[in-house]
């Protein structure tokens, strides 16, 4: 028999018999009940799937057998989300609901009006939003696991990136452009990006830079995110 309607999270996936970690291990056997000879659909978020055979239900260390795994038919995607700190939980909120699209990075930008979380470490609101991507993988059924890198200076960020950008403009065109490489779905904190760093990315020269259109009203830098990402989808 299988699980209930639900995927675990194996960053290897081969053929052979290996442990599960111990979150997904707890889920499996203690939340989800499974019993040796119970099958768990297993992803890497590296694009590969397969079903595994439980050998050992142990809720710290599930042991599995894998005869065969299968290969996503797609690329990783080539969208990201590049969104300058946020306070408070907004950064969470943004990766809760972003990463369950397809898209291949979210970006943490320290821009020249950005905001840090209160009294937050960073390096912790990374790896909340690391857990929240992984939750995302899962629940999503996509074959590729959004990365989540930075907080980054903006100007480090812009100088290092290799691609094509597009930035949230109230003057910009109304369809989002086509993506033929990789591409950075610019996102502003409140109150939006200094003229010097939109100058920056209208200047930019190692691709494309396009400027689209969320409507005519002020939205709130977490709303601006994932209306802007459904130009897209």
């Amino acid at each position: 028999m299988k699980t209930p309607d639900s995927r675990f999270y194996c960053p290897q996936i081969a053929v052979g018999e290996f442990d599960l970690d111990e979150n997904e291990s707890s889920h499996a056997v203690r939340v989800c009940r499974a019993a040796a000879g119970d099958t768990l659909q297993l992803s890497d978020g590296n694009g590969h799937y397969a079903d595994a055979i439980i050998v050992k239900a142990d809720s710290k260390q599930c042991r599995v057998r894998i005869d065969s795994f299968e290969t996503a038919g797609t690329e990783r995607p080539k969208l990201s989300l590049a969104i300058a700190c946020l306070k408070d939980d907004a950064l969470e909120e943004v990766v809760f609901h972003a990463a369950q699209t397809e898209i291949d990075t979210i970006y943490f930008l320290r821009t020249d009006f950005s905001q840090e979380p209160k009294n937050s470490d960073l390096h912790k609101l990374v790896r909340r939003a690391e857990l929240k991507s992984l939750v995302s993988l899962k629940q999503s059924r996509k074959p590729w696991l959004t990365r989540i890198e930075g907080p980054v200076e903006f100007d480090k960020w812009l100088s290092a990136y290799e691609g094509d950008l597009v930035l949230c403009d109230i003057d910009g065109q109304k369809a989002a452009p086509s993506i033929e490489r990789p591409t950075a779905l610019l996102i502003g904190p409140e109150g939006g990006f200094s003229p010097r760093e939109i100058e920056a990315v209208k200047n930019f020269n190692r691709g494309k830079s396009t400027p689209i259109s969320l409507g005519k009203t002020r939205l709130r830098a977490r709303t601006a995110a994932i209306v802007a990402l459904g130009k897209f989808f």
